[in-house]
């Protein structure tokens, strides 16, 4: 057993010192100022090339001891779109020490790089009605701190961020005052950075008290010859009031408005507009209206 183990180690180490060609995936790094610019996509991570040398090289870079990154600089990122395979040998030609390269499997690498750019960006969020229980309206207006982060990443994407960008809250069924932390989400996953990455939401909510009664309703821009169903002055409504506001609440405040400019003749049935109504109050049930003309 000793004499077979001592043989196949002489044989191995024989072998090492033989020539052989083989294809070797190497690892790649792409030399820039990332200051100045910014990978819009991945760049490539490696590059697959046909070699030859001594056997102990090829041994070493193929089992993955010791492999340095080949680096391609890149000196006009933002202008280069691809490098062929063909012209790979030229930029590695003197960082495989021990090894010769015979052709470049990899047939094309893309590249997508942009100028970095950077700006302030004014932030606001989403309307919060859906995220609070159905029983429930904002009591004070919603705050956003800070109300505008500094943003980085391609210049393309930078300069088309709506302002102010609206976030979105994620919890539900809110049922009391809001006070958290809110990390900002611009979908664009890892290609913008943002500074600082979150802010702080605030606001106040209440319970609603229903209040149902019949309002006024008003036609603009009728023409002379409509008819309106029923011949209704009145139209049922129910309303939700914020508690605070419910006790001097004056339904005869509120009216329901329908708007027939721009209608053409014939039969439109319409959902009134409800106007008067107390701030963070909402309407939860009203009918529709259906006039001819």
């Amino acid at each position: 057993m000793l004499c077979f183990f001592a043989a196949t180690v002489f044989w191995f180490f024989n072998a090492l010192n033989k020539s052989y060609t083989t294809n070797i995936s190497f690892p790649l790094h792409f030399d820039y100022n990332p200051e100045n610019y910014v990978p819009v996509t991945a760049l490539p991570k490696e590059v697959r090339i046909n070699v030859s040398g001594i056997g102990w090289n090829l041994f070493r870079r193929s089992s993955g001891i010791k492999i340095p990154p080949l680096t391609i600089p890149l000196e006009r990122p933002s202008e280069l779109k691809k490098i062929v395979g063909s012209a790979l040998p030229g930029f590695f030609s003197n960082q495989l020490e021990g090894l010769e390269i015979n052709f470049v499997i990899t047939d094309t690498l893309y590249i997508n790089m942009q100028p970095k750019a950077g700006r302030w960006l004014r932030l606001s969020i989403d309307s919060v009605q859906q995220n609070l229980d159905r029983n429930f309206t904002l009591s004070s207006d919603v705050k956003v701190v800070p109300e505008s982060v500094f943003v980085e990443g391609p210049m393309s994407i930078v300069t088309k961020l709506d302002e102010p960008t609206k976030l979105k809250i994620n919890d539900q069924n809110i049922d009391a005052n809001y006070r958290q932390d809110l990390k900002i989400d611009l979908a664009q996953g890892d290609l913008i950075k943002c500074n600082p990455s979150y802010v702080f939401v605030t606001f106040g909510v209440e319970k609603l008290v229903s209040v149902s009664d019949s309002i006024k309703l008003e036609i603009l821009n009728a023409p002379a010859k409509s008819h309106l169903g029923m011949n209704l002055s009145k139209i049922p409504c129910t309303m939700g009031v914020p508690e605070s506001l419910s006790k001097d609440f004056d339904p005869n405040r509120v009216k329901a408005v329908i708007d027939l400019k721009g209608f053409k003749r014939g039969n439109v049935k319409l959902l009134p507009q409800v106007m008067g109504l107390p701030e963070h109050s909402r309407v939860l049930k009203i009918d529709s209206v259906r006039i001819r003309y």
